[in-house]
């Protein structure tokens, strides 16, 4: 026997379920936020989060798994293309739920659930870069072997190698550079003429005239999109 899921039964049955929880999906997807009970936003939201995972995904078999929930194209299309790349730099923590008080008449509790599409802070995603850079280098030197030779006095030419090295690694990015992309400078701005924004988790690259240009946090810069697809990314909201 199937182990019952938590929480009441939104439907009459299970079948029944499925097609409530297929439709709010679907709204959700389509204008962002709906207004439904606070019973069946609890029971949408893990099912909304899970597609969203799916479509960051992004190749054919995430979409047919997409499609076998949710039947309206055009609301996949928009999952696929425009929710799923403002999602890229988050973990988790897709949806919000926001209670606002019982519906007249029937005294149920209402909630607004929404799509959170708010881009990360400045602060989160370069904690997260240093915490990815930090288990890259812990993992480096582990992979290293122990040099037991015994270090030499430095003379003032190696001492000088030795600062320019320093420097050099200061100023390295955090992620691996493809082919052809120039590092994110300190301050965010583009080194010159670099106009495209790259990003590493997502492999997806921004142009200027792009939706999420101005929302997107460059971790590298490519000179033009035929650099990019080059590098093997992809751009942002294209067509699979």
């Amino acid at each position: 026997m199937p182990t019952p899921t938590k929480g009441p039964r939104v439907g009459g049955g299970p079948a029944h379920e499925r097609l409530i929880l297929s439709n709010l999906a679907t709204a959700l997807f389509e204008n962002d936020r709906i207004t439904t009970t606070e019973a069946k936003a609890k029971r949408l939201r893990p099912l909304a989060e899970r597609l969203i995972t799916f479509a960051k995904r992004g190749d054919l078999a995430a979409r047919r798994r997409v499609l076998a929930v949710v039947r309206d194209k055009g609301a996949v299309h928009r999952l696929f293309a425009e929710i799923a790349p403002d999602m890229a730099q988050r973990e988790g923590g897709y949806t919000r739920i926001t209670k606002i008080g019982a519906r007249k008449g029937d005294n149920a509790p209402m909630a607004v659930i929404e799509l959170v599409r708010e881009p990360l802070s400045a602060k989160k995603a370069t904690v997260k870069e240093a915490e990815a850079a930090t288990k890259r280098a812990a993992k480096d030197a582990a992979a290293a072997p122990a040099e037991a030779a015994p270090a030499e006095e430095p003379t003032a030419a190696v001492e000088a190698d030795e600062a320019a090295v320093s420097d050099a690694q200061a100023d390295a990015p955090a992620v691996d550079l493809p082919e052809g992309a120039a590092p994110a400078t300190t301050d965010g701005s583009a080194p010159e003429g670099y106009t495209v924004k790259g990003n590493a988790s997502s492999k997806l690259y921004h142009e200027p005239d792009g939706q999420w240009y101005d929302q997107t946090v460059a971790e590298f810069w490519f000179k033009s999109a035929e650099d990019a697809e080059a590098a093997g990314f992809t751009k942002a909201g294209a067509k699979d």
